[in-house]
């Protein structure tokens, strides 16, 4: 473990600051960890015990019996009632909850998603769809862990279009019960966790039908096995088997053959069915209705977007600290150099590093967002639909971003980074899946460019016919207004000045934000343009929004990472002391100017850049690198990791001692005079 204190001899290169800053980590670290930071230091304390660590030797049946033995753990140190009700025991204290779930990442990915399914999605479906007649029932048993359970809303058939299950739940008002069917094959509930073994109910979404009508999609409380263990009539499980990853979680499929459940296992808060088989809601669109239960649910993304994010950060420890000790090839002065000292090393690590510290700020704001409105502090639809497009729009970009920084830092740390003791294989292998849990990430953003859209349509409503012309003529590239975020953006400016002014001062905090929203802007502005055309015509418009789907999905994109960046930005902000500010605002710069360079081309074609500013980009990155190389170890442990949880040989510090060893040798060696002679130096000496 190399100390915190610990900060290389290299000085910043190209740097015009006659002092060099120092960071005050611990500052730093209590920023990162956010609003819930005692949070994550109890969970961090809790799981510095060797009882909840990943062993990698285990086979799948093995792994799968340690983490559900795990869970219990979790149940036995109170870690996992945050959540719930009081009456039972619980916190009510959802902002706490997620971030102490999170934490959960470092020790074992398959922990973390298995106690997610039996809490966070078993559980809350039940605390968040049913009414305290099922709180009182199920949630002691869910919560202390005698009701293991599956949460099966996935099919195969439907693929991201969950209003389009095939699962059925048709009452029969004779009986009072509802029969639970999947008439076909592709109905059958897929992936799920805790369903190959290990739950004994699940929650299970089906159309509901009653008196001959459908009304859409609604939870039910399904049991699957007796006080034996035995499953019950009509119900079939299979084992999902080994997995590309977590195969500490015992995934499977579930299908029902006409199972009866009484009508009370409706979860009824958003729709219930009296005994005669009349249906009510308080929520009369049916559309709406199901979007509202979906959106009780969106814990699932919040949780990935902070679990990928603290992952991006693991790797980045284990992969910087490994960098710094390692020597390769000889420098100027004949000794070999670190690999961080070299510039495209500094380029593989350090932007991802900016980006990693970015997610980490933006999803404090978005946990805040998320906390408010399961308090009822801020619960309005609004509200509601704001946290929705957040968590489309954040979550896509952190789990990407885990995996491309996981196999960077992989690839930086050479072949010992593809040893599995050194963490960076297995990370990768199990956050693969979080791409598609909760949502495909591309899908996830195409919801977020519709909302882009509805809200820069707002902008002509109630407008008159001449009031749109006088728009039109007026309106110049980038000044439309646009919303679906953490705060609302000022007027873009497509003139960023004289080309003659450094890249340095011309890119900084405000032409940043400038060049960034502006490009949002545009780009929802041109499709919307586009799409206008089929406005009258569905297969015109259906035909017309399939043309710009990609470029819907590449402008949120682009809205997240604006995002991410006036988060990391808020966060510069609040940092009182000058010389950590200074180094946070270089490596808030580092991921501005790296997100303008990944989409050079578009500001150039658009007119937003110069093709000299534009090159500028680029040679300004370097010299930032340069900059934040002395403080990268600073920058990493003030992630606040601890030994027992990075459990990475090559980043314990065993690699500096092996290189010192290796320097010390051959330093008494030449001092003995035994040295051999070099044969170039032989050559040389006869010439």
């Amino acid at each position: 473990m190399v100390d915190a204190a610990v900060r290389p001899t290299t000085t910043p290169t190209e740097t015009n600051d006659a002092e060099t800053p120092q960071i005050d980590v611990d500052a730093v670290n209590e920023l990162l960890l956010g609003t819930w930071a005692d949070t994550r230091r109890q969970a961090r304390e809790m799981i510095k015990d060797p009882a909840f660590w990943r062993k990698d030797e285990l086979g799948m049946d093995e792994h799968r019996e340690r983490v559900l033995s795990q869970l219990h753990l979790l149940v036995e140190n109170g870690a996992v009632h945050r959540a719930f009700p009081k009456e039972f025991g619980g916190e009510e204290n959802n902002g706490a909850n997620i971030a102490g779930f999170e934490e959960l990442v470092v020790v074992d990915p398959s922990l973390q998603i298995k106690s997610g399914v039996q809490w966070g999605l078993f559980g809350s479906a039940v605390l968040q769809l049913g009414t305290k007649e099922h709180h009182a029932k199920w949630l002691p048993g869910i919560m202390n862990l005698e009701i293991p359970g599956a949460f099966a809303m996935t099919e195969m058939g439907h693929g991201s279009d969950v209003a389009a299950i095939g699962t059925t739940a048709t009452y029969d008002p004779e009986t009072e019960e509802f029969v639970i069917h999947t008439p076909f094959r592709a109905a059958w509930k897929e992936f799920l966790g805790n369903a190959a073994l290990h739950g004994i109910a699940a929650t299970v979404f089906a159309q509901l039908i009653t008196n001959g009508v459908n009304h859409g999609v609604h939870c039910f409380y399904v049991p699957l096995s007796d006080e034996e263990g035995n499953d019950l009539p009509g119900i079939g499980r299979e084992d999902d088997g080994l997995k590309g990853g977590l195969n500490g979680i015992d995934n499977g499929r579930l299908h029902f053959d006409h199972v009866r459940i009484p009508r009370t296992n409706l979860l009824n808060r958003y729709g219930d069915v009296a005994p005669d088989g009349t249906y009510s809601s308080a929520i009369d669109s049916p559309g709406r209705r199901f979007f509202t239960m979906l959106g009780t649910l969106v814990q699932g993304r919040v949780s990935l977007d902070g679990a990928a994010s603290w992952a991006s950060a693991l790797g980045l420890y284990i992969a910087i600290t490994y960098a710094t000790q390692r020597r390769q090839f000889d420098g100027a002065d004949g000794a070999e150099v670190v690999l961080l000292d070299y510039g495209k090393h500094q380029r593989r690590l350090l932007p991802r590093l900016a980006t990693t510290y970015a997610q980490i700020f933006a999803h404090d704001e978005f946990l805040q967002k998320f906390d408010g409105v399961f308090s009822g502090r801020t619960d309005t639809p609004d509200d509601r639909e704001d946290l929705e497009t957040l968590a489309a729009a954040l979550k896509p970009l952190s789990t990407w971003h885990a995996l491309d920084t996981l196999q960077e830092a992989r690839e930086a740390c050479g072949g010992a980074g593809f040893m599995f003791e050194n963490r960076l294989v297995g990370l990768r292998q199990d956050l693969d899946i979080y791409v598609t849990f909760e949502g495909d990430n591309n899908v996830l953003l195409q919801l977020v460019g519709k909302r882009l859209l509805t809200d820069y349509a707002k902008q002509f409503q109630g407008k008159d016919a001449a009031a749109l012309a006088k728009f039109a003529v007026e309106q110049t590239a980038g000044k439309v207004f646009h919303g679906a975020g953490l705060r609302q953006f000022g007027q873009a400016v497509a003139d960023l000045g004289s080309t003659a002014r450094s890249v340095e001062k011309g890119l900084r905090e405000e032409q940043q934000h400038e060049l960034l929203s502006d490009r949002v802007q545009q780009m929802v502005s041109d499709i919307a343009g586009r799409l206008r055309l089929g406005a009258k015509d569905r297969a015109l418009g259906a035909r017309l929004f399939n043309e710009n789907q990609a470029e819907l999905i590449e402008a949120a994109r682009a809205h997240g990472e604006l995002l991410q960046w006036e988060a990391f930005t808020d966060a510069v902000r609040s940092i009182e002391d000058a010389e950590t500010k200074k180094v946070l605002t270089w490596l808030r710069d580092l991921f501005g100017l790296q997100l303008i360079e990944k989409h050079l081309a578009w500001h150039l074609i658009n007119g937003r850049l110069s093709t000299q500013r534009a090159a500028a980009v680029s040679s300004y990155i370097d010299r930032l690198c340069g900059r934040l190389r002395p403080y990268a170890l600073d920058l990493v442990n003030a992630f606040g990791y601890e030994p027992e949880h990075v459990r990475a040989p090559l980043a314990s510090g065993a690699e500096a001692e092996r290189q010192d060893e290796a320097r010390a040798y051959y330093a008494d060696l030449a001092a003995s005079g035994k040295a051999p002679v070099q044969e170039k130096a032989l050559k040389k000496a006869k010439r």
